[in-house]
């Protein structure tokens, strides 16, 4: 999967806040991601992260 910094993540499942998108850090092994509701920071390992992303937004990209 195909996961870069500046991406937006939904998730299958919602952040304790309520919020289902993720702004993503860091990709790697894990990904840093932080939340667009309470602008928490979590760390995930890739294999989890993977399966629980619903769709990838990409900023669009500027000439």
């Amino acid at each position: 999967m195909d996961v870069r910094v500046g991406d937006v993540l939904t998730m299958k499942k919602k952040h304790p806040c309520g919020a289902f998108e993720f702004d993503v850090l860091r990709s790697g092994m894990d990904f840093k991601l932080r939340c667009r509701g309470c602008g928490r920071e979590v760390m995930l390992p890739r294999s989890k992260a993977e399966k629980n992303i619903r769709k990838i937004t990409r900023p669009e990209e500027q000439a």
